[in-house]
């Protein structure tokens, strides 16, 4: 957990830097981020599937090396879509330890523990991402790569780690095959649908490429599905949704990835971009996001051992809206402190969502699921993480000369007037309110779950009785 996120804090800081290195178009410098996030989200549940089949250590100790060969390689690219290509390879070893992680967690602790275990995982979440946005300007004024090259040493000491201290909990599944015909469809469609957003607003909504990309992704999500419903050994088991407790969890994955992903890829431009920040002055303005995280994180997941999931999950995702709304009077001139309240609202909304959240979800599940249960998690999440991206790209993007978004977006935007960044401050007021309606229906959607301590002790109750 630390690894990813230090590599997302560290990389997100180096975007504007990245654009003046390798002179990469925006919507490169916009793919260098969803290109992995689409690899990784797509590849999780067969991930989940092959951990289930072949064991979780061997699957996580794969994607940990995968992972630092991947990085090394990055750090050599040359232009920008040499860099997207090793951004996938990275993709593909981070499926195999997101895919996991969930899993080993839940398979090393009781469930009247879970809650808080899951916190402290969230936690160290948030350390990476404070430590991360800071590393990650210190790197960038060293040099692009070193981005990159610094997960090689701790990419190897994780693998080596893992290999040693882990051991495997419970037996292979008995469930055979992969599904490559749903894994093809939905990479597609979601990429369709992935290119299409962040395309239309560079270059017109009616532009031929954007409308193939939502042809695309209408013909075959829907496909997906019906394939994922009838097949034998689906990629995404849609029976797990069954469950009224895993169906309301997963959903709300997706809509808290939908509602804050986006929030630290939209405020990196905003702060190097109207307000002229350094990339590492940038990085140490956005930590109050991640220290609210991290302050409400392990809280959560205790009181949620003791007093269920659902309560603190709604609250979790009210708190969030009510924090993107504050963002909502953020102009090119206002004060840090008023950006600072606001992302470590979010943060702490995030914190007291995440681990309740993912406590239910993966404590509603058996333990021979819990490989592809927590690849379905991290799907959804990341599936709402890469959607919301895209449609931020595609909102901010509108109707803003060419000229002004290559300065904000290259950290140059300091010669801009007021009515220059104007439009860009519009757009990313409305983005926003989108991202809060959101998060606020998803608060709603938090209260229709059962309560989860109840469904704990039923479980607990049938496992002695066994």
């Amino acid at each position: 957990m630390l690894l990813a996120t230090l590599n997302s804090g560290t990389l997100i800081i180096a975007l504007p830097e990245l654009e003046r290195s390798l002179h990469t178009t925006l919507l490169q410098l916009v793919w260098v981020i969803l290109v992995y996030m689409i690899a990784s989200t797509v590849l999780l549940l067969s991930a989940g599937r092959l951990s289930d089949l072949f064991g979780r250590k061997h699957a996580y100790v794969l994607g940990f090396v995968a992972f630092s060969l991947a990085s090394l390689g990055a750090g050599f690219a040359g232009s920008g879509t040499q860099l997207i290509l090793w951004r996938v390879a990275q993709g593909v070893g981070g499926a195999f330890l997101f895919a996991n992680a969930g899993a080993l967690v839940t398979d090393a602790f009781p469930k009247k523990e879970l809650g808080l275990a899951m916190g402290t995982n969230v936690m160290i979440a948030a350390v990476g991402l404070v430590i991360g946005t800071v590393l990650g300007g210190e790197l960038v004024a060293i040099s692009w790569p070193w981005v990159f090259w610094f997960n090689v040493p701790l990419g190897l000491i994780g693998s080596a780690w893992a290999y040693l201290v882990l051991h495997e909990m419970t037996g292979q599944s008995d469930e055979r095959g992969l599904d490559l015909g749903g894994t093809a469809l939905f990479v597609t469609g979601l990429t369709g649908l992935v290119f299409a957003l962040s395309k239309g607003g560079l270059s017109g909504w009616s532009d031929t490429q954007v409308v193939a990309g939502f042809v695309v992704a209408l013909l075959l999500l829907p496909v997906f599905v019906l394939v994922e419903w009838r097949g034998r050994s689906p990629m995404l088991d849609l029976a797990m949704f069954k469950d009224r407790m895993f169906a309301a969890a997963a959903t709300t994955a997706f809509m808290n990835g939908f509602a804050r992903f986006a929030l630290t890829f939209l405020f990196v431009f905003y702060f190097q971009g109207p307000q002229g920040q350094s990339p590492i002055m940038a990085g140490l303005e956005l930590a109050p996001l991640a220290i609210g995280m991290l302050v409400a994180s392990p809280l959560a997941g205790a009181v949620a051992d003791r007093h269920g999931s659902r309560w603190l999950s709604a609250g979790g995702m009210l708190v969030t809206a009510l924090g993107i709304v504050g963002m909502t009077t953020l102009h090119a001139h206002t004060p840090y402190w008023w950006s600072a309240l606001w992302l470590a609202l979010v943060g702490i909304g995030s914190g007291a969502f995440n681990s309740p959240n993912t406590s239910a979800m993966m404590g509603s599940v058996p333990a021979h699921r819990r490989g592809i249960a927590s690849g379905a998690r991290m799907m959804l999440t990341n599936t709402g993480a890469v959607i919301s991206i895209a449609f931020v790209m595609a909102a901010i993007t509108a109707a803003v000369p060419t000229d002004v978004l290559f300065k904000i977006f290259s950290g140059l935007a300091s010669g801009l007037s007021s009515a220059q960044l104007d439009p860009f401050i519009s757009n990313m007021h409305t983005a926003l309110w989108v991202l809060a309606a959101v998060s606020f229906v998803g608060s709603v959607v938090c209260l229709l779950r059962p309560a989860h301590v109840q469904h704990v002790e039923r479980d607990d109750v049938l496992e002695a009785a066994a």
